[in-house]
């Protein structure tokens, strides 16, 4: 059996890229500027998925209102694993998880069609205080993949699965360091 809980995502020696879905009111002044821009908010928690076919479920394949572009926000590996160090799971005592700079949280895995597979999923909310240091220092890039997620959804609704998995962003175990593993619970 597989283990529970792993990150899967894209990443090289240096990023990983995690996913959001934003209304084009945000996306587009932010995608012209290369990073993170008003109306992008730095006063709210903003959660970051590194698993393409979670956030595809979550946006309903960028058809949900307010969710109708989806970015592929590459982000330094360093600020990436920062964030989890300081993380508090969700599940954690609220007073903790009130504190926490970091919020993270399980949600069930992803199948291309959509249903919930037996491992899970992270979700990492970066919280205020760290919101423009994760704006202004770890996002290195910012693209719009929201014409490859679109085309992945239309050949999945035509039955042709095997091309739309094909076009699948790749996605593979990320190499955590145990101390940051333990805080988040994820499987060795």
């Amino acid at each position: 059996m597989a283990p529970q809980h792993q990150v899967r995502a894209h990443y090289d020696a240096r990023t990983i890229v995690v996913y959001q879905a934003y209304s084009p009111a945000v996306a587009d002044p932010s995608l012209r500027a290369k990073r993170f821009v008003p109306p992008f908010s730095f006063n709210r928690m903003t959660w970051i998925k590194p698993s393409f076919l979670w956030l595809m479920h979550r946006s309903n394949w960028a058809q949900k209102s307010g969710q109708e572009r989806i970015l592929a926000v590459r982000i330094t590996r360093a600020g990436w694993e920062e964030a989890l160090s300081r993380a508090v799971l969700t599940t954690a005592d609220p007073a903790a998880v009130a504190r926490a700079p970091v919020h993270v949280q399980w949600d069930p895995e992803r199948s291309l069609r959509g249903a919930a597979l037996n491992h899970y999923s992270i979700q990492v909310g970066i919280g205020r205080g760290l919101i423009r240091t994760f704006a202004e220092d770890w996002v290195v890039d910012l693209t719009d993949v929201t014409p490859q997620a679109r085309k992945i959804a239309a050949l999945k609704q035509s039955g042709r699965t095997a091309q739309a998995q094909r076009l699948l962003p790749p996605e593979r175990i990320y190499p955590m360091p145990p101390a940051i593993a333990r805080n988040v619970l994820i499987d060795a």
